[in-house]
């Protein structure tokens, strides 16, 4: 059975803990994407990373992991989330799964071990992620001012055969106060694509 998870990513340790704001796993277009793929007939799941202000990579990978990861699986990861997947992908060489989708992903391109991420991102990037997908999309704004996600998507762009890269115009690190709607139709399409 198709499913799909979609990891969000990296807050502040003040936005984790505002009363003020939706959990991230509901908040920008995750919500929105989630209910457009189950109207599709994919379970989707969006789960909430504890502490994820303060990411530590065996909590992510659990709570992946608590979902059947598959073939017909569709990854989306925003952001901290988006460079996750690619440890993730990394490290699983046994595991295959469906269309993986990064948007505006970041893997602390500068792998300095005292940023807010640790040591998250200190691995050995595999070239082949790629084939063992039913596709690897990044989707990168032109006006994303994020530190390090262009730097990072021109890491994976050299060094990740076969990934795509579909560009956009002015939405920022793709936020709802940066697209000013919740609604991601061109993220619901490169979800589908395989299954059209």
């Amino acid at each position: 059975m198709r499913n799909a998870v979609i990891i969000h990513g990296r807050p502040d340790k003040d936005e984790y803990y505002s009363p003020n704001m939706p959990s991230l796993s509901n908040m920008h277009w995750l919500p929105w994407l989630q209910r457009q793929l189950q109207l599709k007939n994919i379970i989707a799941q969006t789960p909430e990373i504890p502490m994820s202000f303060r990411p530590d990579y065996k909590i992510w990978k659990k709570e992946l992991e608590r979902f059947d990861i598959t073939s017909e699986t569709i990854l989306v990861g925003h952001s901290c989330g988006g460079g996750f997947l690619v440890r993730w992908l990394t490290e699983n060489k046994d595991v295959k799964v469906g269309k993986v989708v990064l948007v505006a992903p970041w893997i602390n391109p500068d792998d300095n071990p005292a940023s807010e991420t640790g040591d998250f991102f200190h691995f050995e990037l595999d070239p082949t992620i790629a084939s063992r997908t039913k596709g690897l999309i990044i989707f990168l704004s032109d006006n994303d001012n994020q530190r390090g996600v262009k730097e990072t998507v021109h890491i994976l762009k050299d060094k990740v055969d076969k990934i795509a890269i579909k560009n956009f115009q002015n939405y920022g690190h793709f936020l709802l106060e940066d697209m000013g709607t919740e609604k991601f139709p061109e993220l619901l399409e490169e979800c589908l694509a395989e299954n059209l």
